[in-house]
């Protein structure tokens, strides 16, 4: 156990519900909140993407459950999730939501939020370190760089059928985001960079502009690709998942900025 009393943390109380990001892998990404909720939960559930590394951190005697979701097997519903976190408070478990990277960038953190808000379960939101941020990191990939640029959009690859965004209400617009930032970060779109690469070709960013694959971020198993977009689906054949993809001329310092391995 880890001397954090000095710190004067926030208890993590009976009958509440804490949603923690664990970050993109490496555990000594961990923030403080979120090694002091797995030193004191009593129920942690958690999603596919938290590194076993993690969740040894847990104290002795905690009750760990598997949420995670997997792409084309079965996994847990969302409303699912939502009502077995309701369930362990309303136990007076106190419970730790644990989600990869940054519990409400693509992680639905938000949904869990208001179905807790909704069941008067009282709740805490702890940030984790997403991958745009860590995984580019690792990868030596600033996110922005002064003379490059001062935008970045994080897009999801897929939508909730599974599918490119495209028609639905709260689809991107592949045409203004092509046009308007320079450095697009894709998130869960490895089965789609073939259609997103095209969309993004046809709004007008360049067939030769530089991206990066970069697959388990921040693990030992650390793997980084760099293509164009017009060969970034042909290159990512074989690359495994999770990966986040850069697109954008920051995507050119990985070739300097390479650190990870190398220490």
């Amino acid at each position: 156990m880890s001397d954090l009393s000095r710190l004067a943390l926030p208890d993590l109380k009976p009958g509440h519900v804490w949603l923690v990001g664990a970050g993109p892998g490496d555990p000594g990404l961990l923030s403080v909140l979120a090694l002091h909720a797995l030193e004191t939960a009593d129920a942690i559930i958690c999603d596919a993407l938290v590194d076993p590394r993690v969740l040894a951190i847990a104290r002795s005697g905690a009750a760990i459950e598997d949420a995670g979701k997997r792409g084309g097997r079965p996994s847990p519903r969302q409303p699912d999730i939502s009502a077995r976190l309701i369930a362990l408070a309303r136990a007076g478990k106190r419970v730790l939501r644990l989600k990869g990277g940054d519990p409400c960038v693509f992680g639905r953190g938000g949904e869990e939020a208001l179905a807790l808000a909704e069941a008067g379960i009282p709740f805490r939101i702890v940030p984790g370190i997403t991958a745009a941020i860590g995984g580019l990191a690792y990868a030596g990939i600033p996110l922005t760089h002064r003379g490059i640029n001062s935008a970045v959009t994080l897009i999801t690859g897929h939508n909730s059928d599974g599918a490119v965004p495209g028609e639905e209400q709260s689809a991107p617009d592949w045409a203004a985001i092509a046009r308007g930032s320079p450095v697009i970060v894709l998130y869960m779109a490895l089965t789609h960079l073939d259609d997103i690469a095209a969309r993004l070709i046809a709004a007008g960013r360049a067939p030769d502009e530089p991206v990066a694959i970069v697959s388990k971020a921040t693990t030992a198993a650390q793997r980084v690709v760099t293509t164009t977009l017009a060969e970034a689906a042909r290159a990512a054949a074989g690359v495994a998942s999770p990966a986040i993809i850069a697109v954008g001329d920051v995507v050119r310092l990985h070739a300097m900025l390479a650190w990870y391995g190398k220490e």
